[in-house]
């Protein structure tokens, strides 16, 4: 639908108000172009809360509120001491982080004589307040498997947004209850072994299981409920993604951990790594290059690094070097 009407205008370089044919409703900072002349050199005035082209003087839109904060910054510092909002919100904690506590220290009565009922009353108080904080059973639910979560996360080395990611994953199994019948623990890890093999982060269910206390078992089970229940497009696990890790531990040289994942590269192309443990091929391939580079490594050195057996790392050394036609004396 269109109207004729008589806009509002600015008069700038002579240009007079005029009538144009506008298109309502309209949003110029949608548009993103004066509605009179089709340019998109708008301005936008402070003072007046307007739009305005800045070709032809047209007002685009007027009484425009300013979201913005009242106060002005001149720096970061300034703006994070002046910002009132509070902080983020954290999947790790509980409650999310916003839930407000009354903590042990009574700041607000330091240094007066407070009678014992009134201590008292205060204790009662922090007592309550902290129950009633935990109003349903998904969140004393919460209580037990996020601590967990964190502190496997802690023990494996991972970043606080795989940890934030594993958090929310378990979230989700408790609104789709998925944990019912199964021990808390056990789907908490299943969740962070579900991230770091998305994120592409190495840390095989042996890591897990042995840090957790949860059989490697049940953590694989319950991965595979999570990821059919909750339609989950795992990757397969990389074995160059274990490359950095091993290389590391082992202190080569940059030169060997460039060959361990050509190598794996290679045998990838030719289909050498399916129906393989990534770790073992890995293991395996950063062996070969310890060699090639002249930093030989015994084969007990790599297993120990890998978490694999010596075996695996000769058979996986023999095939890598027949397909590949490595040309190297071990």
């Amino acid at each position: 639908m269109t109207e004729a009407i008589e806009p509002k205008t600015r008069s700038q370089n002579g240009i007079s108000p005029r009538r144009v044919e506008i298109r309502t409703p309209s949003n110029g900072r949608d548009a993103k172009k004066c509605l009179s002349c089709s340019s998109t050199d708008i301005i936008f005035d402070n003072e007046k809360g307007e739009y305005v082209c800045n070709n032809c003087g047209l007002i685009i839109e007027e009484n425009v509120t300013d979201s913005g904060p009242e106060w002005r910054a001149f720096d970061a510092d300034q703006r994070n001491a002046r910002a009132r909002t509070g902080a983020p919100i954290k999947y790790m904690k509980p409650n999310k982080g916003l839930v407000t506590e009354i903590d042990m220290y009574n700041k607000d009565i330091r240094g007066t004589k407070l009678p014992s009922k009134r201590q008292a009353q205060l204790y009662r108080m922090r007592k309550w307040h902290k129950r009633a904080s935990i109003a349903s059973s998904s969140e004393r639910n919460y209580l037990i498997a996020l601590p967990e979560l964190n502190r496997v996360a802690s023990y494996l080395g991972l970043p606080d947004n795989i940890r934030e990611q594993a958090a929310l994953l378990y979230r989700h199994c408790v609104k789709e209850n998925l944990i019912r019948g199964r021990p808390i623990e056990t789907v908490v890890n299943a969740a962070l072994y579900a991230v770091c093999r998305n994120v592409g982060v190495p840390r095989t269910l042996d890591e897990i299981a042995k840090i957790s206390g949860v059989s490697k078992k049940e953590i694989g089970r319950s991965f595979r409920v999570i990821s059919h229940e909750l339609h989950l497009k795992i990757p397969l696990p990389d074995p160059s993604s274990y490359v950095p890790r091993y290389v590391s531990a082992l202190k080569l040289s940059g030169d060997a951990q460039e060959k361990a994942v050509l190598l794996l590269k290679q045998a990838m192309k030719k289909g050498l790594v399916s129906g393989r443990s990534p770790t073992g091929v890995s293991a395996a391939a950063v062996y070969i290059a310890s060699a090639l580079t002249g930093e030989h490594r015994t084969q007990k050195e790599v297993a120990d690094v890998a978490g694999v057996t010596e075996v695996t790392i000769r058979n996986r050394y023999r095939e890598l070097k027949k397909e590949l036609n490595v040309d190297v004396v071990l």
